[in-house]
């Protein structure tokens, strides 16, 4: 195999430009016009978060070959004048026989032992094996008809992006190549959070973790190759973000077509990744569960700010931890005097190895959320409040429901009733309306928390109120919907009146 497609040189990277313009770049490129990109353009969220966190990795181990160590100050700096590029060339230079996409002996993020092993040499897959999105296999994908014995052949560009977000967020399970099972990718089921600049130099400097003198911690291209002796070795613990970031979760091979093109690779377990619960992903926030804290999660039907607790500072609490990154980018936007804080939340939930759903999200958050704890508590107060009323409107809707049903008293109606009212309007309804109000809210709490507080609450049961009015519709107009409703309701107002305390005092809940 000769060399081919260098990833320094080649467009692979989508970006959006200032001008608005989308357009694909090489990483030497990347850098070079980082002030002028906004942001990468990647569209799906597992390969997104990848192609970030592998630009943070590079831009890491540039500036350590360059400092020793760096502060606020160094920080500020690269916010406002950009990045040293030179730095960053210069590290590339040094490591571009390590990004050539196809090479005899080190492949980017591959295992060129793939291509001698007993268990892989003549053993094909179709290059949908690595992609989140598509059929592979029994794990079918709705609205995706490909199949494995005639894959449809795709740009090397596309196939390194799929790769990253596939090695990032693969789901652990089933192998049966090396060995019978392996880890899950660093951000499996993780909804993964990014600060955000107004350029992708900005972005850059706000997710870049502290300086490791110790060059400890080094990326998958500064590592030896990948042995077949590393892939059947049990999984070891990251040394650090620049390791995570580049894990080669997965042993990948790529097999070129003489255009260019790809179809085909070979697969098997990688490097297996062991979780230390004193060292969680950077980019990872921790909600309160069951049995402690687990990691925030995209789920079906749930908005992503009801979890907005979990991206705050704890209060001391320990029910939830926001991600590493957040500490530091709201340090350094105290430091530049700024009022906000935009992030990027993305990523891929699953089931243990069935993929559900993957999401995108945008929320600019007032930085006194995160960094003064009286407004932290405010705001968690606020939150949870609305949880509450939503039980209380529940547990009303639900009797609403049961009432309108033959046996109401019994078990079975009631799980019935239960069942109704989750396909029905109210929770959709309720949130949507909550939401709608919600930033505008947060955007006043620090120089009115009381009055911001009185406002959510406000909103709060009107949205209760409404929901109400649509479960009402949704169940018709019969005389038993009147008589189960003059029952049900009295539940809701009373809920009302004992949870909005704000609105008690002012006399508007009567």
């Amino acid at each position: 195999m000769t060399t081919r497609f260098n990833l320094l040189d080649e467009p692979w990277l989508p970006v959006t430009m200032l001008s608005g313009e989308v357009r694909e770049l090489g990483l030497l490129a990347l850098f070079d016009q980082a002030s002028q990109i906004v942001a990468l353009a990647e569209t799906a969220p597992p390969s997104l978060m990848a192609q970030y966190r592998l630009l943070l990795a590079i831009t890491h181990r540039a500036l350590s070959a360059q400092m020793s160590n760096w502060g606020q100050r160094e920080l500020r700096h690269w916010f406002s004048q950009g990045l040293p590029t030179e730095a960053i060339t210069a590290y590339l230079d040094k490591w571009r026989d390590r990004f050539w996409l196809f090479h005899p002996e080190l492949p980017f993020m591959q295992v060129a032992g793939l291509a001698t092993a007993t268990e892989t040499g003549e053993k094909f897959k179709p290059w949908t094996q690595i992609d989140l999105a598509s059929v592979s296999g029994n794990a079918p994908v709705v609205f995706n008809h490909s199949v494995d014995t005639a894959p449809d052949a795709i740009s090397s560009s596309h196939a390194i992006r799929t790769l990253l977000g596939f090695l990032q967020c693969t789901p652990g399970g089933l192998v049966k190549v090396f060995r019978d099972a392996d880890k899950a990718g660093p951000l499996a089921n993780t909804a993964a959070v990014l600060p955000l600049g107004e350029c992708l130099a900005q972005t850059l400097v706000l997710g870049l973790h502290p300086a490791s003198p110790d060059h400890e911690d080094v990326p998958s291209w500064e590592r030896s190759a990948l042995t077949i002796a590393n892939l059947k070795a049990p999984p070891r613990l990251a040394t650090g973000p620049n390791d995570r970031y580049t894990r080669q979760t997965r042993a990948v091979l790529f097999q070129g077509e003489e255009d260019g093109t790809i179809r085909w690779l070979r697969f098997a377990a990688g490097e297996g990744l062991d979780e230390d619960p004193h060292a969680p992903d950077p980019m990872a926030n921790f909600r309160e569960g069951s049995a402690g804290p687990v990691r925030l999660t995209f789920s079906e039907g749930r908005a992503l700010w009801r979890d907005l607790p979990a991206l705050l500072p704890d209060g001391g609490d320990k029910k939830s931890a926001p991600a590493a990154i957040l500490n530091s980018a709201t340090r350094l936007n105290k430091s530049l005097s700024k009022k906000h804080l935009r992030l990027l939340v993305a990523g891929l939930a699953s089931d243990q190895a069935k993929l559900l759903r993957w999401r995108v999200e945008h929320l600019a958050l007032p930085l006194a959320l995160l960094e003064q704890p009286e407004i932290t508590r405010t705001a968690r107060d606020m939150l949870e409040i609305a949880e509450t009323l939503f039980a209380s409107l529940r547990g009303a809707a639900v009797q609403l429901i049961a009432d309108t049903l033959p046996d109401s008293q019994q078990k079975d109606t009631r799980s019935r009733a239960r069942a109704l009212f989750e396909a029905g309007p109210v929770a959709r309804l309720f949130f949507a309306h909550a939401e709608r109000a919600l930033m505008t809210i947060l955007a006043r709490i620090e120089e009115a928390p009381d009055a911001a507080e009185q406002r959510w609450q406000l909103v709060l049961k009107e949205a209760a109120l409404a929901a109400w009015e649509a479960q009402l519709t949704s169940l018709g107009g019969s005389t038993s919907v009147w008589r189960a409703n003059a029952k049900a309701q009295s539940r809701l107002r009373s809920a009302i009146r004992e949870q909005l305390t704000a609105l008690n005092e002012t006399g508007e809940v009567q």
